[in-house]
């Protein structure tokens, strides 16, 4: 259901929104406030927790309440957040810096843990607040201020690792694609549990059209791999290539040269992660055919709902509690 008594401008803040200009963060802003305006959702029960970084300014500039934490710890905080009131939209706003480096420890648990939380993780390949170091998902070789000769780690994939870390939401979009960034705001919003949106977003001054395979005229339609549920995944102008699963994984292939019976059918809700754990290793990054949409969609008791049960549960079993007889218990001496 709609309702249409918010539109974007109720989720504009007074605060200025600095950005670099063209940077793909705006983009990403206009969507995420146009996806609010348009849920039957109270504005008092949505919450924007971001870290460091220039995604981490998210949360002044959306009207709504928030909390500008600390380097790589606002899942954490997330958590304790959508813990404390499971009656909360509670949305964290990382970059690739602060979530998969100082953050990784963070990001995975949270996952794993499958906290209902809606993750919005910006990944522009690069370190942008502090001037273009490289990054945990720079391509090998990047040439960066702290990579003179080129970096030598082996870079990250957000969506192989939200998965290993048993995920049960993974999704992949595009900055200047609003309406599929729109589109894979609402499945999360849907989904119950752990979400991670990884958003390629372009940083035009220091990692400027990194993302240009996917994103330029003449090169999407031999790189874009749009996935669908339930439909057979082909690609290319005229779907002429096509991604098939075997016992060597996901690859792909001319659709001419094999059967279509051959040719993956997409099922982000199957509980074995194994496809969608394929089908994210088809590109180490936005280089090729890559896919987009959403990789895994599965149910699974959400943290919040597993932690209120135990609480149900203790009560039915002992009672209400007596948190000073708890207190008093052991340990406790009367000082004169």
């Amino acid at each position: 259901m709609t309702d249409t008594r918010y539109t974007r401008g109720d989720f504009q803040s007074d605060q200025e929104v600095r950005w670099c200009p063209g940077c793909g963060d705006y983009t990403i802003l206009a969507a995420v406030q146009n996806f609010l305006a348009s849920l039957d959702v109270d504005k008092a029960n949505h919450v924007f927790v971001s870290g460091i970084g220039c995604a981490a300014r998210f949360p002044y500039y959306v009207n709504t309440y928030g909390m500008h934490s600390i380097h790589g710890r606002a899942p954490a905080i997330a958590t304790g957040v959508a813990t404390a009131n499971p009656d909360l939209t509670v949305w964290v706003v990382s970059g690739d810096g602060d979530a998969l480096s100082i953050g990784g420890n963070h990001l995975i648990h949270a996952m794993r843990r499958n906290v209902n939380i809606k993750v919005l993780l910006f990944n522009n390949q690069i370190y942008g607040l502090t001037k273009g170091q490289y990054s945990p998902t720079s391509e090998l070789g990047k040439r960066t201020k702290t990579s003179p000769m080129g970096s030598i780690d082996q870079p990250f994939n957000p969506i192989s690792l939200a998965i290993a870390s048993e995920a049960t939401f993974a999704a992949r979009t595009i900055d200047m694609d609003r309406n599929h960034t729109t589109e894979m705001l609402h499945a999360a919003q849907a989904h119950n549990g752990a979400a991670l949106i990884e958003i390629y977003q372009n940083c035009n001054v220091f990692n400027d059209k990194a993302f240009a395979q996917l994103t330029g005229r003449e090169e999407r339609d031999a790189n874009r791999i749009t996935l669908t549920p339930g439909q057979p995944i082909t690609f290319g102008a005229n779907g002429e290539f096509s991604v098939v699963i075997d016992e060597g994984g996901a690859r792909v292939v001319a659709t001419a040269d094999v059967a279509p019976s051959a040719i993956h059918v997409h099922d982000p809700a199957n509980p074995d992660p194994s496809a969608a754990f394929a089908l994210s290793r088809l590109s180490h990054g936005p280089y090729g055919p890559t896919p987009v949409g959403v990789f895994r969609d599965v149910n699974r008791p959400s943290y919040e709902a597993m932690v209120k049960q135990q609480l149900v549960d203790a009560q039915a079993q002992k009672g209400p509690g007596d948190l000073t007889q708890l207190v008093r218990s052991i340990g406790t001496w009367t000082v004169d």
